[in-house]
This record gives structure tokens, sequence and C-alpha cells, in this order.
């Protein structure tokens, strides 16, 4: 292992105002009006990586740029590609921000603004660590950048554009800095993460919307239903009663158990973060099993009816719910996709007609702990956090990463150097400044171990 200390050698104020300049542009992907924004954001990361000694281009997509660039300067060793995003979520409700959201500004020790820990903080974390090393000599391993501009609506051009790139992208490794760590002292290394499938149930009753004293008691009412549906989809236990929906599934190890059982959580300190008073789910397993390791099913967002100021005594014709459910390894998103499909025309009452929707949906992802790689991880962030790695899976989905190991044919490495408290996605979204300077040491370091 190496032992050169770079703490010393990293510009601080360099790093962040170079951030900052990256924050500032409001590349939202999801908006056609900031297409400009979008190759702004691209042509700013190429820039950099051309300044500090990779060749790099920005590739056209049918969507947004892709920025490429690599430096293979270290004959017999690994080759490691990066990957992030410099798209970001919309900013709405702008009134909710304490100060604009493009305008990158530090209070008590954070970051504040759109996308500075979802995911130009992070991404561009191991471009500075790059360039940490190369301001020592050059970089211990060969190092390749893919970053998109696509992550926030699906990543739609990125999967055509990893089987055209194929060749030109083969590496040993790819790593991905691209969610939250367990707690702001514990280094984590995550080695699995949750699948998904996404659907929305359709509910259609009379032909148009009822005066509800002249139809009630005789007409089907589609919100009812939709609530006698959704009911159904769980039983008191809080298994879904999805047949088959189970079947297959990849259980937990004891040592899992065990490894999880022995992290710093607080179920009540949990609850409380959220204001939440309990922690319903399914029996039998803890809140972080259930949360990384267990399938879920989440209704996230229903309508149908009269939402005006007021009352509206009506029945209205249309109702609807969007569904999401989690996955974990053992289950196929298009399968499960399919069952829900034949099981909520199964359940749903009588006079109402009912269609399952399929939205979008992604594989889960678990990847072996004895992995060189993730040893390689463990020793680079106990080297930055002066303790050992947790290793921990996590709820959320990140749909490419099954394309990166089914198309390039490499292990995938997450080391994720932000918090839930950071808030991505939502207003006041931030990035602790401290997280962001270990973040760039975190990268150099993981350079150099994956050199080893």
């Amino acid at each position: 292992m190496t032992t050169t200390d770079l703490s010393a050698k990293l510009n601080r104020e360099q790093a962040q105002a170079e951030l900052f300049d990256l924050l500032r542009i409001p590349s939202v992907s999801s908006d056609s009006t900031r297409k400009g924004d979008m190759l702004t954001a691209a042509e700013f990361l190429r820039a950099k990586l051309s300044a500090i000694g990779f060749t790099a281009r920005v590739d056209q997509t049918p969507g947004h740029p892709v920025v490429y660039a690599e430096r293979l300067n270290a004959p017999g060793k690994p080759t490691v590609l990066i990957y992030g995003h410099y798209d970001v979520q919309p900013e709405a409700p702008l009134e909710e921000w304490v100060t604009p959201p493009f305008e990158p500004t530090v209070r008590d020790g954070r970051i504040y603004a759109r996308g500075s820990t979802d995911d130009k903080g992070q991404a561009f974390a191991h471009v500075k660590g790059a360039e940490l090393l190369l301001q020592e000599g050059e970089l211990p391993v060969n190092v390749k950048f893919l970053l998109e501009g696509e992550e926030e609506v699906g990543s739609p051009s990125l999967e055509p554009y990893l089987r055209a790139h194929a060749d030109e992208l083969k590496c040993d490794v790819i790593v991905i800095s691209d969610g939250s760590r367990f707690a702001a002292d514990v280094p984590t290394v995550t080695y699995g993460l949750r699948g998904l499938s996404y659907v929305e149930i359709l509910v259609q009753g009379a032909n148009r919307d009822l005066h509800s004293g002249s139809y009630g008691g005789a007409a089907p009412n589609p919100i009812n239903a939709l609530c006698e549906i959704i009911a159904r989809l769980k039983d008191d236990q809080g298994r879904i009663t999805i047949p088959g929906f189970y079947d297959g599934i990849e259980e937990l190890t004891q040592e899992e158990r065990d490894m999880w059982a022995k992290l710093p959580h607080s179920d009540e300190e949990f609850a409380g973060s959220i204001g939440a008073s309990a922690l319903p789910g399914e029996e039998g397993y803890t809140t972080l099993e259930r949360i990384w390791a267990r399938p879920t099913l989440d209704v996230n967002g229903i309508w149908g009816g009269f939402q005006g100021e007021g009352s509206k005594t009506v029945i209205a014709a249309k109702a609807g719910a969007k569904v999401s459910m989690r996955l974990v390894p053992g289950q196929d998103p298009a399968r499960i996709t399919r069952l829900i499909q034949e099981y909520v025309p199964q359940i749903a009452p009588r006079g109402v007609q009912v269609e399952v929707r399929d939205h979008h949906g992604g594989q889960p992802v678990k990847f072996d702990l004895s992995s060189p790689f993730i040893k390689a991880a463990d020793r680079a962030l106990t080297r930055v956090f002066g303790r050992e790695a947790a290793f921990g899976r996590t709820g959320g989905s990140i749909p490419i990463v099954a394309a990166f190991a089914d198309i390039l044919k490499a292990p995938v490495l997450l080391v994720d150097m932000g918090l839930n408290e950071d808030a991505p996605h939502s207003p006041n979204e931030s990035f602790a400044l401290e997280d962001y300077h270990r973040g760039i040491l975190t990268s150099a370091y993981l350079l150099e171990e994956l050199a080893q």
C-alpha cells in the first residue's frame, strides 16, 4: 500500500471555486429550454479534463451529450472507468429554496445548490482526485471518464452509447459515486442496489362524472375501487400479495444480517429524522434489512375526482395511482410488472375497468464482497476516514449499473460520498464541504489502491 499523504497538497479553495462554476450552470436535462446549458456543462467538463492532461471530447447523442476522456499511460496496470452525470433535477418549487438553486452558497459548512451532491459534486471530486495525483506525477492506473447528461431522465441514450463504444470503454472496473454513505462518520462501500418496476394503475368507471346523489349507491366509484385494489396489494404483516412476487428471491445471509446489526443504527433516531412515529414494514426483518434487501411496494401518487376548493358532490369517472416496486436479487422487473398486470384485474371490484401501465424498470444488482476492488476501496476509505469501511446495500436503484455490468462485462464499485441529509432532488440540496474534500482524497487514494 502506498502511504503518500495528499491531504496537505489539496488546494481546497480552488477545488471549491471550480465546483461552484459547474454548479452555476442550470443543466436540467428534463427542461427542453436548457439544451444550451446542457452543452455548456459538458464543454466545461471536457475543458477541465483536457486541461489536466486527459484526451477529452464531447459526443453528441439523440438526447444530451456524453463527455468521454481517457489517460492511458500506465501499461500493465488496471483500467478504471469513472462514471458520473452532470445533469440535475428541476429546481422547483423555487419558493422553498433559501438561496437561489444555481448560485452556490456555503452555510454552516455546506454547499447549497442544485446538483451539489447529485451528482456534480461527487463526479467532480473524481476529476479533482485525478488532478491531485497528476500534480505528483503520472496516474498509477489507466483512467477513463464517462460523464452523461441524462441520468435524471432515465439515461435513454446511454445504453446505446455503451453498445456503440464498448471497445473504447473496455475496463477492469467501473467506479460510481452517486449516492449516500451510511452516516457522516462511517465510510461506506455499497455492494448492492435494489431494482425497480414502476407502473400506473388506471381505473375507469362510468362514461362521465356522475352526480353522487343521483347515482351514489348504484354506480361504480373508481376512487373507491382504486382504494380497495391498493389495500389488497399487501397483507397485515406487510407482505405483498401478488402471486409469485417472492419466488426466486435471494435471501439474506446470516453473515449479512450480523454485519448490518453491528452498524450504528437507531430506529428511534431514524423515525425522528423523518418526523414519523413508527416504522411500519414487513414483519420479521429489521429496518435496514427492509430498506436494503427486501422488496417493497409503495404508492407514489394518486389522483381522481374533485381537488378544488370547497365541495363538489361527484363520482369521478376515472382514478389512478402510480406504484413503485423496489426489487432484490432474484426478481426480474419485466416479470414483476407482468405479475401485477395480471393480478390487479383479479382483485378489482365489479363495475370498473382497470389497466396497469408499465412505465419503466431496472435490474437489481449485488457484487461480491470478496472482490479485490472492494478491498481496495476499503483501504482507500480507511486512509481518508481513519477507520475501516462499512459494507451495505442501498434501497435505491441505478438502472444503468446493470447495463454497465452486462455490456462492458466489468464489476461496478459504488463508493458514495454524500449523505441522505444532503436532500438530493429536494429544495435546498446540499453537500458538506468536508465531504467534497474527502471525496477528492478518496478518489485519489482509490486510484492508488486499485493499482495494487
